[in-house]
């Protein structure tokens, strides 16, 4: 064990890395890139970071897409590629969403616990991917349909937060408001990611194209 550990080179692991984990990789920084984008934008309140994160995640999107093309086309899939996809997921597509909401308004005590339950939601779903895929591949090659829906489907939030900060509905003029409950706020606007956890754990069938 230890001889092998010493014949290991430097940086073994990186050499070990496929095309396609690059990509996964790729989408992993914009995830990154759309946290401290909000920071900047809480930081500096220039709508333009806010606008700047929501435009990593479609981006992220693209790259999560390429890399599970580039994987079937090289015929170079391995278990740390999928571990790989997974953790980059829950960055982009699950902490990320859940950051713009708050730095776009949603930091009500109510909110945060909805935001909370998205993203619990969303790594509970890549988790119960992950150790079904076998079995709903049927023995092939690809899953032939998702149970509960894809957590990039957070996108459509992302879009939505985009389009209300265009128009000025962020912070204190959020769509819809805000209504206090027990002496604590929440804004109804982020009831969708309430939605959008709860079909992410639902058992419905989506075919995979």
């Amino acid at each position: 064990m230890l001889a092998a550990m010493e014949k290991a080179k430097p940086f073994s692991m990186i050499r070990e890395f496929h095309l396609a984990d690059w990509f996964t990789l790729a989408n992993a920084f914009c995830g990154v890139g759309s946290l401290f984008s909000v920071m900047t934008y809480l930081q500096t309140r220039e709508v333009l970071h806010l606008y700047f994160a929501c435009a990593l995640i479609p981006l992220a999107l693209i790259f999560d897409v390429l890399d599970g093309r580039i994987a079937r086309w090289r015929q170079r899939s391995s278990a740390m590629g999928r571990e790989l996809d997974s953790l980059a997921d829950v960055i982009s597509f699950g902490v990320a969403p859940a950051v713009i909401a708050y730095g776009a308004g949603m930091q009500g005590f109510y909110d945060r616990i909805v935001l909370v339950f998205f993203v619990a939601a969303g790594v509970s779903r890549l988790a119960r991917y992950n150790v079904t895929a076998e079995a709903l591949s049927e023995g092939g090659d690809k899953v032939k349909y998702f149970e509960g829906t894809p957590i990039p489907t957070s996108l459509a939030l992302v879009i939505v937060i985009a389009v209300a900060a265009w128009q000025g509905a962020i912070g204190p003029d959020l769509w819809f408001g805000m209504v206090t409950i027990g002496g604590l706020k929440l804004h109804p606007l982020v009831l969708m990611f309430a939605l959008s956890g709860s079909l992410m754990v639902s058992r419905i069938r989506i075919p995979k194209l």
